[in-house]
């Protein structure tokens, strides 16, 4: 699948995943009841926050891979057993559709993360008027329901920002994308104006990359990275309708040194700000 990063579509394997992480969230509510647990006693008990574990229970999250683990003294060694058997069979299921799902798990408890962005402004920094006027334009088009749908899902992880303010958010995004004008100059200034509004936050860094820069080294497209409270990184990079999870600490060491280069290439926080309100005044 393409993830909920700028594009977000879907491809055929999506139904599938959906329903059988409904299924792992079904089985893992049904264990946690079982032990006489609410939702709140259970997220204590395995390090994760309420609001997590229901997403999970919901079927709206890729369970982390620790999850049995983290619960085994909670459920005991038969409920250990179906819960890993479980999570075994998400695991079968891991195609291209599961990518996304893998790593918006990994973004969610993440410690750091950036972005470079070359095709749109990221998920999580898209007012609402802007990831509507994208899925409007994908093809092929979805119904109503479904922009509505994918809407509300990429807002909801947008409270990200706001719920993890020990996080380092940092975002790199190609002047380009800003000059499109996706969905005409209002919903433009919209997003010029949500920029320049989260960039005030003490926790998110946004860099605009200019137009012209000869030294540009992103040119092997979009790139995201996150870092979890293992101290673990995590890659991860989309194409059209495909994505891709990278653990690998050689790759991950690729991505890293060329984020770094990114940044010094890209305009500081204080030139971002000053390009973003000459485009904001020149609409």
């Amino acid at each position: 699948m393409t993830a909920d990063h700028g594009g977000g579509g879907t491809n055929g394997t999506e139904a599938e995943l959906s329903d059988s992480l409904k299924t792992f969230g079904a089985v893992l509510k049904a264990l946690r009841e079982e032990s006489g647990l609410t939702q709140e006693e259970f997220a204590l008990r395995v390090g994760y926050s309420a609001a997590y574990v229901a997403k999970i229970e919901q079927g709206k999250r890729f369970p982390p891979t620790d999850l049995p683990a983290r619960a085994a003294e909670v459920l005991g060694p038969v409920g250990l057993k179906v819960l890993t058997a479980a999570a075994k069979s998400l695991t079968r299921r891991a195609g291209l559709a599961s990518w996304f799902r893998q790593w918006a798990c990994i973004e969610e408890e993440a410690i750091s993360l950036y972005a470079y962005e070359c095709r749109a402004v990221p998920g999580l920094l898209q007012p609402e008027r802007y990831a509507r006027a994208v899925f409007e334009r994908q093809l092929p088009p979805h119904s109503k329901e479904q922009i509505d749908h994918k809407v509300s899902a990429r807002l909801e992880r947008q409270a990200l920002l706001a719920e993890r303010p020990n996080t380092a958010f940092a975002f790199i995004i190609e002047q380009a994308v800003l000059e499109r004008r996706v969905g005409g100059a209002s919903v433009t200034r919209a997003v010029l104006d949500h920029l320049l509004d989260l960039g005030e936050r003490t926790n998110v860094e946004i860099q605009i990359m200019p137009l012209h820069q000869e030294d540009h080294c992103g040119v092997d497209g979009q790139l995201y990275m996150a870092e979890t409270p293992g101290h673990q990184w995590f890659g991860y990079t989309e194409g059209h309708r495909s994505s891709s999870l990278i653990a690998d600490p050689r790759e991950v060491s690729v991505l890293h040194q060329r984020y770094s280069k990114l940044r010094s290439q890209a305009l500081d926080c204080r030139a971002t700000v000053n390009l973003l309100e000459r485009m904001r005044g020149a609409l």
